[in-house]
């Protein structure tokens, strides 16, 4: 929530910035009659508090804020969709094994796996024949 409070108060003193290069008025000088006010300066130590806050949370959490949420959301949607993607990979092995479906790699390595002649012995088999 504090991130929210710290962004929205970002956008407005972008705002106001914007008023002043656009239009030469600021608005917040408007507001409590001049710049050198308490109020108005007060705002002004509020809105860049809040922008360095912004600019610290930008480098702590390596390039990425979260205004609205927490990571904790944002990291369980992860899992839901890698688990999901897992699913529908799943269903889509499953479709090709009941359709009869084979890649053009695995029936390559099914027949050529087959063939007695392809079949490699190790010298550490148990299956001897006793000849």
């Amino acid at each position: 929530m504090l991130t929210f409070i710290a962004f929205a108060l970002t956008i407005a003193g972008c705002v106001n910035w914007l008023m002043i290069g656009l239009l030469q008025y600021d608005f917040v000088a408007g507001i409590f009659g001049y710049q050198g006010s308490v109020f108005s300066r007060l705002i002004y130590i509020v809105i860049g508090a809040a922008a360095v806050f912004l600019v610290i949370k930008l480098f702590v959490e390596k390039g990425s804020i979260h205004v609205w949420g927490g990571k904790k959301k944002k990291i369980q949607q992860m899992r839901e969709n890698y688990a999901h993607s897992n699913i529908e990979a799943s269903k889509e092995q499953s479709r090709k094994r009941e359709s009869g479906y084979h890649d053009s790699e695995e029936e390559n390595d099914y027949q050529a796996s087959s063939h007695p002649q392809n079949q490699q012995i190790s010298l550490f088999d148990e299956h001897f024949d006793d000849k």
